[in-house]
């Protein structure tokens, strides 16, 4: 008797050990991602707080009067803090530079550092992990997902905060040119395209405490510990950033460089800063998401 005919469906699958339609490329969908960590509360919770400071600026500026410089500054971009102080209300550009100032230190890597610590190590504090990579997801398809969708939603923040200050400093202090911190002013035209460098910029020069929150993401089940572990990395190196008795040696610090934004600020702009900073930040990000990426190749997942 002869054998039954099977179906080429079935002649694929026994000739390959991948179930018959499976392609690696297919596995978790960035819009799939995306929309898992969209719906997170913490997501949520980020975007009103960035939402919301615009607006607490605005109060603050309304109670307080005027603002000024003579609280004084320290540390790089000291200057520049008194005079984006001084003319904070001239208009909707300045409010939102302003903003960018005040947030960019600290309250900016907030969101970077959750996006990119929370994203792995919550999966494996849920226990959810090894569920999906028995999908089966690649490891490798895994973290890329994950982390082009980390990436993508700390963008996001870094452009939400400027374009509620613009919004909001419109209706405030109405729509005008960028006066310059070193005088003169920027017409109205060069206004957004100066404060979206800004803000490439900004992210670029955060993609170290990205790199780290990822790292450390796929070191540890405790979400808590990766994004407080790379905020507070983040800190000690504004902290040694501060130490001038390392002279040069703080060039090779990304901290020296987050401030170098305020070169495009300038009437001529100046590239030099932010190439620099721009150069310092990727060589770290690149050899800690290398580390990521190696690391969770081999690791042993369990939870």
């Amino acid at each position: 008797m002869s054998a039954p005919v099977q179906p080429p469906e079935a002649r694929v699958a026994s000739e390959h050990p991948e179930a018959a339609g499976y392609r690696a490329g297919r596995t978790l969908p960035l819009r799939v991602e995306a929309m898992r960590q969209l719906r997170r509360r913490r997501t949520l919770l980020m975007g009103g707080v960035l939402t919301a400071l615009p607006f607490i600026l605005i109060i603050a500026f309304a109670i307080g009067g005027t603002p000024d410089g003579e609280d004084g500054g320290g540390g790089r971009g000291g200057g520049s803090r008194i005079n984006l102080m001084d003319v904070a209300t001239e208009s909707a550009a300045n409010f939102a530079a302003t903003s960018l100032f005040v947030s960019a230190g600290f309250l900016l890597v907030i969101p970077v550092a959750l996006f990119c610590g929370d994203t792995v190590a919550s999966e494996a504090s849920w226990s959810s992990l090894r569920y999906l990579l028995a999908a089966p997801v690649p490891r490798v398809r895994l973290l890329w997902s994950k982390l082009v969708v980390a990436l993508g939603f700390s963008l996001a923040a870094m452009v939400l905060l400027p374009v509620v200050a613009l919004a909001a400093g419109t209706a405030a202090y109405g729509w005008g040119p960028l006066k310059l911190p070193t005088g003169g002013a920027l017409s109205a035209g060069d206004t957004v395209p100066r404060l979206a460098l800004v803000v490439a910029f900004i992210f670029v020069s955060q993609l170290v405490t990205a790199g780290l929150a990822f790292w450390l993401s796929t070191k540890t089940d405790a979400p808590l510990g990766a994004v407080g572990g790379a905020v507070f990395l983040t800190i000690v190196g504004n902290v040694l950033d501060a130490v001038t008795a390392l002279g040069s040696w703080r060039d090779f610090l990304p901290a020296h460089w987050q401030f170098a934004w305020a070169d495009a600020l300038q009437p001529q702009l100046e590239w030099g800063g932010m190439i620099k900073g721009a150069a310092v930040s990727v060589t770290y990000a690149l050899i800690l998401f290398a580390l990521a990426f190696r690391g969770f190749s081999r690791k042993d997942i369990v939870s």
